[in-house]
């Protein structure tokens, strides 16, 4: 069931004027999307909405070339020479895709990150990206206190909160600094759990497990996303109530998630491509940062770790609930 659904963005996405359509002299467009994900791709087919409201139609004027693969970035530095050939008129890549590619200068790529572009080396600011990189970023600072103070709002007499966070992540420190301070305010311990990709992720886990906390906070980023599901399951087997960034956290069992709609953003970055493929240039197009989120709650896992939140405030503000 959906609460005061999150369309207000897409909405206005769709709702778009589409005087930017793409025209009949305008050409057959070549757009390269790379991604580390799995299919299918629901990031994809935000796209792929995207450019059609903006007149653009696969096969006619442009052509979408769809590369995966799956936790290997090093199969996508192999394709580098051919992003130089000419062939390619933009670039698309998803998550840690773009970590492959940052080297590329010959090519407008366009990006979404859960991280920092600016401390990846993409960008020169996020008002002026001043080279061949642009997108979106959902990094936000307020963000991650505004995910402590919810999780202190379902659970008042909060006291030891599990930080579980991938260091190889740009933006990471950042982001358990504000974390950190938030939670002291709100006279919460914050555990640090820090692992660096998937391969410590187990030991971080038994680290986690063994903290003594009281519910658990994990940084949205690449690797926590593709482990959703391992991390929602400890969570509930560990009974600690689960903060996340995106809802899919949700969808995959964690308690609840607070951030932007990734299919919306990935929805809007459709509208630069079209602007890069008409001619403007990346390093006059800002970064991208959502200005709308929301707020889901599994209600299945809250009366899985006891929690009843039917008649709570907190339950009515969700954007989405799943029973």
């Amino acid at each position: 069931m959906r609460r005061r659904a999150f369309i207000s963005l897409v909405g206005g996405a769709i709702a778009w004027p589409l005087v930017a359509r793409a025209d009949k002299s305008f050409g057959r467009r070549r757009v390269l999307w790379i991604s580390t994900d799995s299919q299918p791709d629901p990031f994809l087919d935000g796209f792929r909405e995207g450019l059609h409201s903006r007149g653009y139609v696969e096969g006619r004027n442009v052509v979408l070339d769809v590369h995966y693969s799956q936790g290997n970035p090093g199969a996508l530095r192999r394709m580098i020479p051919e992003l130089g050939s000419g062939s390619i008129d933009l670039v698309v890549s998803s998550g840690p895709a773009t970590r492959a590619i940052k080297d590329v200068t010959s090519v407008p790529v366009l990006f979404a990150l859960s991280g920092d572009p600016i401390e990846l080396g993409l960008v020169n600011s996020l008002a002026q990206p001043g080279g061949n990189f642009t997108g979106s970023t959902f990094l936000s600072l307020d963000l991650a206190g505004k995910r402590v103070e919810l999780l202190k709002e379902i659970l008042p007499t909060l006291r030891k909160l599990i930080v579980l966070s991938n260091t190889d992540h740009p933006g990471e420190q950042s982001e358990w600094c504000a974390t950190r301070r938030v939670a002291h305010a709100l006279r919460i311990e914050p555990i640090y759990v820090p692992f660096k990709g998937v391969h410590e992720l187990h030991n971080a886990l038994a680290a986690a497990g063994n903290a003594r906390a009281e519910a658990m906070l994990v940084f949205p980023d690449a690797v926590t996303m593709v482990h959703r599901a391992r991390l929602a399951e400890f969570a509930v087997t560990h009974q600690l109530p689960s903060m996340f960034g995106w809802s899919e956290y949700c969808d995959a069992g964690g308690l609840v998630s607070y951030g932007a709609n990734q299919r919306t953003t990935y929805f809007g970055l459709a509208e630069y491509a079209d602007r890069i493929l008409r001619g403007e240039r990346p390093a006059n197009l800002p970064v991208q940062q959502p200005a709308e989120f929301e707020l889901t709650v599994n209600l299945k896992t809250a009366e899985a770790l006891g929690i009843d939140l039917v008649a709570s405030s907190f339950l009515f503000r969700a954007n989405k609930v799943i029973e």
